[in-house]
């Protein structure tokens, strides 16, 4: 796996910048490249979001966590919770499905409902909402909540 120290050091040669130079072109402190790069220091999530900016790329995707350098995680960016939420659609009237015989259910039934699979999703979302990003999005949530 990337580090997010070799791959600013990739994009930054990609470039064919100095780090002096990356750092003066972002507004960061002159030897906060250099740091960035030998992994003596982490960016900050501002600090990465501007470089992401820069070079083009995605924060997943500066950080080592994905080698897809479209940017993908603007869903991620919680804009969606200063939308209005749309207006719920009429009821349609749909066919009645029939019911599966006791007993019986789908593989797919089995597997959401198996306790493994709901301790592994707990655990997934609880590590997604003690991320810098989790924690902003609910507070951006709470903010919102707390403005009605």
């Amino acid at each position: 796996m990337v580090t997010m120290a070799q791959r600013i050091e990739q994009l930054r040669s990609e470039r064919g910048l100095s780090r002096p130079a990356l750092s003066a072109a972002l507004g960061f402190p002159r030897m906060a490249v250099e740091k960035f790069e030998t992994g003596r220091q982490t960016p900050t999530q501002d600090q990465q979001e501007k470089l992401a900016s820069f070079f083009g790329v995605s924060v997943l995707y500066l950080r080592g966590e994905n080698n897809d350098r479209i940017r993908m995680d603007d869903w991620m960016d919680g804009a969606f919770l200063d939308q209005p939420a749309p207006a719920p659609e009429p009821p349609r009237r749909a066919k009645p499905v029939p019911a599966a015989p006791a007993g019986e259910g789908t593989m797919l039934d089995a597997f959401l409902t198996s306790k493994k699979f709901q301790e592994a999703l707990r655990g997934a979302v609880l590590e997604a909402l003690r991320s810098p990003e989790g924690q902003e999005l609910l507070a951006k949530a709470v903010r919102r909540e707390m403005g009605k």
